[in-house]
């Protein structure tokens, strides 16, 4: 049974920790696989000039964010 107390532990650690758009740090935002300093900043500008985000995947208009880079991140974000 302490086998499964230590996968839960790691598999709940990496999901709950999701990175919000809306108020992520650009250091936060930088964790994200394929996410670089000019990419995290249009991120920022982009909910600065947007109110925020609706929904996450409106991350697909920031200019440099598509499709593939998306499925990469989708698992890792939230609103």
């Amino acid at each position: 049974s302490e086998k499964i107390v230590v996968e839960d532990n790691s598999t709940s650690s990496s999901s709950n920790t999701k990175i919000s758009l809306n108020h992520a740090t650009k250091e936060e935002l930088l964790t994200l696989t394929g996410i670089g300093e000019s990419k995290a900043n249009l991120i920022i500008e982009y909910r600065n000039q947007n109110g925020g985000f609706k929904t996450i995947e409106e991350i697909k208009n920031v200019k440099g964010i598509g499709d593939k880079m998306f499925e990469k991140i989708k698992d890792n974000i939230t609103i």
